[in-house]
């Protein structure tokens, strides 16, 4: 299951005093469940870039603590540096990473820029994502006229902060806070020295594409013998031999012919579509969110073409992989590999994996190590450097040293046996079930994708995926079980002399029970759901492999019937009547269904013996 991950990366208007930036910094480690991971100073900008993750509550707490640090250390007034600034901490961006969605993110950084505003009395304005005006989502239009525009700028309606005072703070300036997507810096390795071979690719991939050029193009299109240009009556397109005799002919050709916006393209070049006469003509690059460059890398004996991909979702790693391989081939080079700069989100290198094995008509029902090394794999991260999964991907769902399902099996029983409750039936029955699981993903892959099962394949690819994702959430639950219990333990441990003790004790064992409730009544829901997949395996998988569906099933029963037991014999203790009625009807309802299942599979599957 992925943990709530959040990574925030606020740039500080310190560049050069060490002690200044270590207090930051000190200031953000100090907060529990956030993590450091790098601080980037810049004495020329004057500026520093510092990242680290963690929970939500805990990077809300630290990002907001570290702007008021910043605001007690630095002085704007006397700041003076290469890059744009308007605030002694300039920008302060949140990135969701696993487990919270972008919506809650933007919440997270209204909660931050609110807090700012009213406590600290700096003026925040909120950008990208979280941008309230659209023409705030663009950091260099907020920023615009820096922290020098400041004591005007504010006096102006139509740039009245989204939170804070319309009134210049000399000291801290302004600052910008949002939500933005995370930048992957991925750069794919050449078999050459030529940093005009590997720009030249370069320009094709990135969304702003390059100046057009005809003649002598192919293979190196920056070869092409005639630069072209915009002039008075003639207005040539970037991608074919059509010369436009207004602009807006030429506009219109490259909408109908090339389906892209010949406007929006000049202005991501900045060039004015009214007047582009003398400018050069663009060629529209391959992939949006995308920025590129080619570049040698004396260490590497090797010309690299540098990326930074702004939102994954949209252009993924691989899709850009695979086209450079097709670009480098058509000019007689080749991709030996690829290199991830820094950290990678833990859902990009899925995607990629999930990808490759689609490509080789493998399931992606299968362990998440197994999706990931195909990733590592099939990017070739390893040409020039290591890659280690442990330490580069951000949001790896880890669980911790001392962890249930970390234990050798010989040592869970042991536990299991030992005087303690707890680890007990929930986590047996959580286990039960994520085994039941299994084996269906197990019949699912050892069935599909072979000779003759291609009626079959979609059917068991689908059943194996969504029993991973089913025992994924079971591995979870088997310690989630007992920590639900030791919580409930701890609130019988409070104190108990005076009556608001006695009620406090009360409220916290009401709670800790309705969550241990909550627990296994998810594990026997999950292990249902098992048991319905078991039966489209048993009817579609492997007839040698059937004894394997219905032990699947029959474990998966476990889960279920565990599940409701821990549900039943926790309702005793809790006074909520309406809550134990619908938890009661709904364990009744739960057991039933699960009966019925099992019987289909197992009638299924003994007929076959």
């Amino acid at each position: 299951m992925s943990h709530k991950l959040i990574e925030c990366v606020p740039n500080f208007s310190e560049g050069r005093n060490t002690d200044v930036i270590k207090q930051i910094t000190d200031t953000i480690e100090s907060v529990e469940g956030t993590r450091l991971l790098d601080v980037d100073p810049g004495a020329e900008m004057n500026r520093t870039v510092v990242t680290f993750v963690g929970t939500p509550e805990s990077v809300k707490e630290a990002a907001f603590l570290a702007i008021k640090k910043a605001s007690e250390l630095i002085d704007m007034s006397k700041h003076s540096g290469s890059h744009p600034r308007m605030g002694a901490t300039d920008v302060c961006p949140f990135i969701p990473v696993s487990g919270v969605t972008e919506q809650e993110c933007i919440e997270y950084s209204k909660e931050v820029a609110k807090r700012v505003g009213e406590e600290l009395n700096i003026p925040v304005y909120l950008y990208e994502k979280s941008a309230q005006i659209p023409e705030r989502q663009n950091l260099a239009v907020v920023r615009k006229g820096e922290y020098e525009a400041l004591p005007e700028k504010l006096k102006d309606p139509k740039w009245k902060p989204d939170f804070g005072p319309a009134k210049f703070n000399a000291k801290a300036g302004a600052t910008v806070i949002g939500v933005r997507e995370f930048l992957i810096a991925y750069n794919i390795n050449l078999n050459t020295r030529e940093k005009l071979h590997a720009t030249d690719i370069a320009f094709e991939l990135r969304e702003k594409g390059r100046s057009a050029r005809r003649g002598n193009i192919k293979p190196f299109y920056y070869k092409g013998t005639e630069i072209l240009k915009y002039e008075e009556g003639r207005y040539p397109c970037g991608e074919c031999d059509f010369d436009g005799k207004s602009m807006q002919e030429t506009i219109d050709h490259c909408k109908k012919v090339h389906n892209y916006d010949l406007i929006e393209l000049l202005k991501l070049n900045d060039i004015n579509p009214d007047k582009p006469e003398g400018e050069s003509v663009k060629k529209k690059g391959m992939f949006s969110n995308c920025k590129a460059i080619g570049w040698l890398v004396p260490e590497y004996d090797r010309a690299q073409i540098s990326i930074n991909l702004t939102n994954y979702n949209i252009t993924s790693m691989h899709h850009v992989l695979e086209a450079t391989r097709q670009l480098a081939a058509e000019r007689g080079l080749v991709v030996t590999g690829s290199e991830i700069v820094g950290l990678v989100p833990y859902p990009a290198l899925l995607q990629t994996g999930k990808y490759y094995l689609k490509q080789q008509q493998r399931s992606t029902g299968v362990p998440v190590k197994d999706i990931l090394r195909t990733a590592v794999q099939s990017l070739g991260l390893t040409d020039v450097s290591d890659f280690n999964i442990e330490e580069r991907v951000l949001g790896l769902p880890q669980n911790s040293k001392d962890a249930l399902v970390e234990m050798k099996v010989t040592d869970f029983i042991d536990e299991v046996s030992r005087e303690s409750p707890a680890p007990g039936g929930g986590s047996i029955a959580a286990l039960s079930g994520a085994l039941g699981a299994a084996l269906s993903s197990m019949v699912s892959n050892l069935t599909a994708n072979n000779r003759g099962s291609e009626k079959v394949d979609d059917i068991l690819n689908d059943a194996a995926d969504k029993c991973q994702k089913i025992l994924s959430k079971l591995r979870f639950a088997i310690d989630e079980d007992t920590n639900a219990f030791n919580a409930y333990m701890d609130a019988r441990r409070l104190p108990n002399k005076t009556k608001e003790e006695k009620n406090a004790r009360f409220e916290a064992m009401q709670n800790g029970l309705k969550q241990a409730v909550m627990v296994p009544l998810e594990t026997a829901k999950l292990s249902f759901e098992a048991i319905k997949i078991a039966q489209i395996v048993a009817k579609n998988g492997n007839p040698n492999s059937i004894t394997d569906v219905g032990v699947g099933a029959q474990s998966a029963f476990t889960g279920v019937l565990g599940g409701i037991y821990n549900v039943l014999i926790n309702l005793r203790d809790i006074k909520d009547e309406s809550f134990v009625k619908e938890m009661r009807a709904a364990c009744a309802e739960l057991k039933e269904d699960a009966q019925s299942e099992l019987a289909k599979v197992l009638d299924y599957v003994e007929a076959k013996l």
